[in-house]
């Protein structure tokens, strides 16, 4: 039987998915809650987002069940939300998941009071008790029952945790911000550090590039060749070559799966985040930068080239991610996780015939399949293979008697064929809004791209997408953003993160191309977001701007996650505006946002790797490197190369021109109208605080100044 609910008026691709469920699905807003209040019935609230396996997989076994459907509809209010349309709402339900049950996730199941308050929530139910879980409906029965027999003390109940709540993320910093939690911080990451795999802690296994950020800024601000230093390094490299191996990094077509569910990189939930190549593909190229070995290029350019070729809209922007699940056969209805990505020993046999052997050896091909075991509770995995690499191509080249390089052009050769094959399989499905932040995000790695690769295609690319922003997602007359465009910009003001991660952009992107117009849209999307989401009480930047009722709660993100937290990313770009225009009042309010989470920093500074590399850039003095000659001339292109070959956190690059952007810096900047080229050859100045080193005009001597 087809059903049709409110939610087929959506324009979100997570909502549309659930838009033909028998449950009574409402978008959140002033409909659902007006009904609620009018029928004294509490609100079943489920968050999640389109790519989700588990959200999937709850849609199959409860919300697609007529009889969870028809006591759903009868005893409650339903809501559905996706999270990444409305993170503020997101945030304040996982707060309370997180803090009644010690632990979150999505699908998030949350049940409210009429005027919104929650009072029971967890995350995936499964359809009967397993897993040491009741069943959904179970559940479903014993909220229903208590809120008929006792709704009076369940309110009071919801209202008590809320208060508490907000009484909590109200509280000033109790602490200041101690540099000391730098080392604290790093002491946490090196214990949980597994050094024989890469990546920290056990099984799941997450990404996590704040932290790879965070322990090449550990290697920087250490003496050359001390023992933290190459600590801090080898971690992150480790890390890095691991997951470039492992399953989690899609071996045909690039980029990268969410997480791991082992310890082996191996075995990943598919689901490709816009997200995540953005933030991997900067540390591959920091990588890359400090190292100089090509196999992180390599991975640098297959993420941004995964992105560039399947989730870049023909405008420019950005979409948002491909599902875990795709169709098992061209027509069929049967989904599975992985489908698009899983082969079978003798699809590839065939597919490569007498290459086949050697590229079973390398990619870890075997005729039963290869997940490990326990790591495939569904047996969606059962004589599949997940393409990873065991060993290096030299030790393949050895086992086979071969060169290293035959290896690495025979295997860039079968790849190519095995991708056009997999081409012709049913792709994922793809979320197709474009979302500011992630499109912030995106726009910085496939900048600094262009600077660490010497790439212009990649130049283009965050010029498109920078645009796309600009002229769908930005308001002129008031400065604001929109969150999220599909068919045309949402209704939903953009949050912190989308102002926060869209100005990083915008700067990664003046350092660039040095084009000044994208220094002033960061100068004036700043001041809004200071006059949207700052807290003049306390500092840092609220998730939402305020203005929205049925956001019960004004949290501030304060755990750099699979995400940044926008005060973190807002304390850099603080700092970074602070350096480039010179301003007392920018860089006290990136203290101040520093000091805003303490707090959290003392309690648990790992928590937050991104907010004390803010930490770390406010402690050291500003440092500069101006380029003095024509924008487009052989010598200025040399000297700006040679700057991006170096890894350089906490500096500003600037350009002095002689044009307009030269004119501009320098209205806030005296030493800018001096910096010109030196006997007519373009000319670096390397200086700290704007007290420049004498110029230097060739190559060879700026490296000398930048060399660490």
């Amino acid at each position: 039987m087809q059903h049709t609910n409110r939610l087929a008026n959506e324009k979100s691709p997570y909502l549309l998915q659930h838009a033909h469920n028998p449950v009574d699905w409402y978008p959140w807003g002033k409909e659902a809650f007006e009904k609620a209040q009018r029928e004294k019935k509490p609100i079943f609230l489920s968050i999640g987002y389109s790519t989700c396996h588990w959200c999937h997989v709850m849609e199959r076994e409860s919300f697609e069940n007529e009889e969870v459907a028809a006591f759903m509809n009868s005893r409650f209010v339903n809501i559905k939300v996706d999270r990444e349309e409305r993170p503020d709402v997101d945030r304040v339900y996982m707060t309370f998941v997180q803090a009644t049950t010690g632990g979150g996730g999505w699908p998030l199941s949350v049940w409210l009071t009429p005027t919104l308050k929650p009072f029971v929530g967890g995350t995936y139910f499964p359809p009967e008790d397993k897993y040491g879980q009741p069943s959904f409906l179970k559940v479903l029965h014993r909220v229903a029952d208590a809120w008929e027999k006792d709704r009076i003390k369940i309110s009071e109940s919801g209202t008590q945790i809320m208060t508490a709540l907000a009484h909590s993320a109200a509280a000033a910093p109790e602490a200041t911000a101690d540099p000391k939690m730098i080392e604290t911080a790093y002491q946490q990451i090196a214990r949980s550090y597994d050094s024989r795999e890469g990546g920290f802690g056990s099984a799941p296994k997450f990404p996590r590039p704040v932290t790879l950020d965070f322990l090449f800024n550990i290697y920087h601000r250490a003496p050359a060749d001390s023992e933290k230093g190459d600590a801090a390094l080898g971690m992150a490299l480790l890390t890095l070559r691991k997951m470039a191996a492992g399953g989690i990094h899609d071996q045909l077509g690039g980029g990268f799966h969410r997480y791991s569910v082992d310890a082996l990189w191996r075995v990943p939930h598919f689901e490709k985040m816009l997200y995540d190549q953005a933030q991997l593909a900067n540390a591959y190229l920091s990588a890359y930068q400090i190292t100089g070995d090509l196999q992180y290029e390599t991975t640098a350019r297959d993420t941004l080239d995964y992105v560039r070729r399947d989730l870049a809209s023909p405008d420019g922007g950005f979409y948002s991610a491909e599902d875990a699940d795709s169709l098992t056969s061209a027509g069929g209805t049967e989904k599975a996780e992985g489908a698009f990505y899983l082969w079978t020993k003798d699809e590839i046999d065939r597919a490569l015939q007498e290459y086949a052997e050697v590229f079973d050896y390398q990619y870890g091909v075997t005729a039963e399949g290869n997940a490990p075991e326990g790591s495939d509770p569904q047996g969606e995995f059962d004589g599949k293979n997940i393409l990873y690499m065991p060993q290096s191509f030299a030790e393949t080249a050895k086992h086979f008697g071969k060169s290293e390089l035959d290896i690495d052009e025979s295997m860039r050769y079968r790849r190519a064929t095995l991708l056009e094959l997999r081409a012709k399989r049913p792709r994922p499905q793809l979320d197709d809004k474009i979302i500011t932040a992630w499109n912030g995000l995106m726009i910085s790695a496939f900048a600094r791209g262009a600077q660490i690769l010497g790439d212009p295609s990649y130049l283009e690319t965050a010029t498109r997408a920078a645009e796309f922003v600009r002229q769908k997602l930005y308001d002129e007359k008031t400065h604001t953003l929109r969150r999220s465009y599909r068919g045309g910009p949402a209704e939903i003001g953009g949050f912190a993160e989308d102002y926060a991660f869209y100005i990083q952009g915008l700067l990664d992107l003046y350092e660039t191309s040095f084009d000044v117009k994208w220094l002033r849209l960061a100068e004036q999307l700043q001041a809004t977001q200071d006059r949207l989401f700052w807290d003049d009480r306390n500092g840092g930047y609220f998730t939402s701007a305020g203005d929205d009722p049925s956001i019960v709660i004004r949290l501030k993100e304060d755990n750099d996650n699979a995400e940044p937290a926008a005060s973190s990313i807002a304390a850099t770009n603080l700092l970074r505006l602070a350096q480039i225009r010179d301003s007392k009042p920018l860089r006290e309010r990136a203290e101040k946002t520093i000091e805003a989470f303490a707090g959290s920093l003392n309690h648990f500074p790992s928590a937050m790797p991104q907010m004390l590399i803010a930490l770390d850039f406010s402690l050291t003095k500003p440092r500069q490197v101006i380029v003095a000659g024509p924008r487009d001339a052989a010598g200025t292109r040399d000297l700006l190369d040679e700057v991006h070959r170096h890894y350089l956190p906490n500096t500003v690059v600037l350009l002095a021109d002689g044009g307009a952007g030269q004119k501009y810096l320098a209205g806030k900047l005296e030493e800018m109208k001096e910096m010109k080229p030196i006997g007519g050859k373009a000319a670096a100045y390397v200086g700290q605080n704007f007290t420049c080193k004498a110029p230097v005009t060739s190559v060879a001597e700026l490296r000398k100044l930048l060399t660490r």
